[in-house]
């Protein structure tokens, strides 16, 4: 079960980075008010009233909107960055958690490695005594 949660939080955290240094843009198209097309990765398609609007017309209709969302670029956090307040945080929740994991001390058994003589006669049978 251990392993189990130790491989989901794992892979949780692979994607937590992936994602976190992913960066894209979002681009959209909007004819007027109304949103014509919208696009991730590439360039939204467009209404098709550019063409038909001269060059010198100050009143266009068609907008073009990119928003981009940028990745983290550095992943390395230095301890020595951080403020007191966050290191005293960060050294007490991971020293709480990690004895919240602490198992419960199992008893030993004394004869966990005594191996018992080999039978060499049947007692019941020599004896004659059977239990009914």
């Amino acid at each position: 079960m251990k392993q189990f949660f130790q491989n989901i939080t794992s892979f949780t955290m692979a994607f937590l980075v992936l994602f976190s240094t992913v960066s894209f843009t979002v681009d959209k198209h909007f004819c007027g008010e109304i949103l014509v097309d919208q696009a991730v990765f590439s360039e939204a398609k467009s209404c098709g009233m550019h063409g038909d609007m001269p060059a010198s017309s100050e009143d266009d209709c068609c907008d073009e909107e990119k928003v981009i969302v940028e990745g983290q670029k550095e992943l390395k956090i230095s301890f020595d960055d951080l403020d007191l307040e966050q290191q005293v945080f960060l050294a007490s929740f991971s020293w709480s958690y990690l004895n919240l994991f602490e198992g419960e001390a199992q008893a030993e058994t004394p004869f966990f490695h005594y191996k018992p003589p080999l039978l060499v006669y049947d007692i019941h049978l020599l004896d004659e005594t059977f239990l009914i």
